[in-house]
């Protein structure tokens, strides 16, 4: 066997199944960094200026990670992580590069790998689409995708609570702009139990879908449902299902691709169960440009990210931030956050270097080096470590060169692309849209009842004075005087007219009483089979 074929042959050092290699600082093996994978459910950051390396480390993460069988999601937000689904050669141009780096950290068993890749798009371009439903969304997601003020989000939730009283899901956009119309129209008949109802923000909310719906979303909400077990597949070789969301187009819809993300983390909490310290993470889960998922969000949401970032570990999911500077990430989720991994970051205005500064004190100190001064001076590749340690401490700070990836680096070609998808475990679950009858097709249906039975009423001909004597004669022969037997007449006639006239009850609609009596049901119970469940951040409970 060639040197060259020993090398592709490489396997990863079997002293390391219980944590990642993460990199070194030379060639002993006393300054290997590595990630305990017990800890790996404890969250992390990867941090650092723009061409740093950060995409590199979160490659050799996901690759560690799917090499000890944990299933990984990561959004691509460049296109670069595609390359996972590809196996690194001894021809690329870096080759040289990347055993040199393997050579110095001594990470003597490096070799080249493709990963199992499953691509997935909100838009099913470049990958299975990825659908939810707006009745698993929820009004307080929804109101952050459509950048609600906090009378549109009241409304909005009243929207939500209406649809779930009278048990009707709302699965795509259609659905939710018919029940907006449907609550804007009987405003007055809802005041009473929901509140006031604005007709004008109601407008403004569908404004906001018509924008939203331009940039795609349309194609985001339907069926059938992003299932999470798909998310969860283990290969037969032990390795774990690496999920890789094209977000290089959804990017431009900045607050669609943070909202979706922060969904499927909230369904992630809300749908597995307790597993407390698992031996390693049940999912590891990438959020890449995490600033986007802070950035103006309102406390109220806030406080849901922080409880959510606190209790889904116990669920087996390690959540790591990748982002510029660890400033953008708020402290009462960074300070949860035990992982990290802290690349260059430049100081050129007092903000640059007060954000560096308390970037710096974020680790654990190392008397070796000042931690803020050697952040400025790291190169590409090269990061300042700090991992859990066996009794769950942050271990010192070490400057570490991180180990080159045994991947492709950088995107595969778009006919690669292709065959990983067909070859795909999930082709065909999602490729076909679903449409079953929601809110839009119940609404419609009794509209269109409500329309027949007016034009019926309306149809009807007039019945003459002659018509009338002939329809009540009693007897032959009777004659009919207009001043004994003409009120009646006109009374009947009185009352069709009326009839036609009156605005026409809608058959969804509840009277006051009714409302009240169902109201009273559900609140002891009676009707808590059929009523929808909402979880922390107001997507439903499924399955449970």
């Amino acid at each position: 066997m060639s040197k060259e074929q020993e090398f592709m042959g490489a396997s990863y050092d079997p002293e390391l199944k219980d944590r990642l290699f993460v990199g070194g600082a030379g060639s002993a093996h006393r300054d290997a960094q590595s990630l305990l994978l017990k800890f790996g459910n404890r969250h992390g950051l990867i941090a650092g200026a723009t061409g740093t390396g950060k995409t590199v480390t979160l490659q050799i993460l996901a690759e560690g990670f799917a090499q000890a069988g944990v299933p990984v999601f990561m959004a691509d937000v460049k296109g670069d992580l595609s390359g996972m689904a590809a196996s690194g050669s001894p021809e690329h141009k870096l080759h040289e590069k990347l055993v040199e780096r393997a050579d110095k950290i001594g990470f003597s068993d490096y070799g080249y790998d493709a990963f199992p890749v499953v691509f997935w798009d909100l838009f099913g371009q470049q990958g299975h689409p990825v659908r939810a439903t707006v009745s698993e969304m929820g009004p307080l997601l929804l109101s952050r995708m459509l950048d609600l003020n906090e009378v549109q989000e009241g409304i909005l939730n009243i929207v939500f609570r209406v649809a779930d009283d009278e048990g009707m899901l709302l699965v795509d956009l259609k659905d939710l702009r018919a029940m907006l119309h449907e609550v804007a129209e009987n405003a007055s008949t809802l005041q009473t139990m929901y509140g006031s109802v604005s007709k004008a923000s109601v407008g403004a909310i569908q404004r906001r879908l018509l924008v939203l719906e331009n940039q795609g979303a349309d194609q985001f909400f339907g069926e059938p449902a992003l299932k999470l077990e798909d998310l969860m597949r283990v290969g037969s070789d032990g390795r774990g299902q690496v999920n890789i969301l094209a977000a290089d187009v959804l990017m431009r819809s900045p607050r669609l691709y943070a909202t979706f993300l922060l969904w499927l983390l909230s369904e992630l909490f809300e749908e597995l169960p307790e597993v407390g310290d698992p031996d390693k993470p049940k999912l590891a889960f990438f959020f890449d440009e995490a600033h986007l998922l802070f950035d103006d969000a309102p406390k109220a949401l806030m406080d849901k990210v922080e409880q959510v970032a606190r209790l889904i570990r116990s669920k087996g999911v390690g959540v790591y931030f990748i982002t510029q500077n660890p400033a953008d990430v708020p402290d009462d989720i960074l300070g949860q956050l035990g992982n990290r991994v802290q690349h260059a970051l430049r100081a050129y205005t007092p903000r640059d270097r007060r954000a560096l500064k308390a970037a710096a004190e974020t680790f654990r100190e190392n008397p070796d080096f000042d931690t803020a001064d050697v952040i400025t001076q790291l190169g590409v590749g090269e990061a300042l470590v700090s991992t859990l340690e066996t009794k769950g401490a942050p271990s010192i700070v070490q400057r570490t060169l991180i180990r080159p990836p045994s991947s492709q680096i950088g995107p595969i070609d778009a006919d690669t692309r292709a065959r990983v998808i067909a070859a795909s475990p999930v082709i065909g679950l999602y490729e076909e849209t679903v449409d079953r009858a929601s809110a839009f097709e119940i609404l419609k249906e009794r509209a269109e009842q409500s329309a027949a039975a007016a034009e019926d009423l309306d149809g009807a001909e007039e019945e003459s004075w002659e018509e009338y004597k002939a329809r009540t004669r009693s007897g032959a022969g009777r004659d009919y005087s207009a001043e004994e037997d003409a009120p009646s007449w006109r009374r009947e006639k009185s009352s069709r007219s009326y009839e036609r006239e009156k605005p026409a009850r809608s058959s969804k609609r509840q009277s006051v009483t009714e409302a009240f009596v169902k109201s009273m049901a559900r609140s002891v119970g009676t009707r808590l089979g059929k009523s929808l469940i909402r979880g922390v951040l107001g997507g439903l409970f499924k399955g449970r």
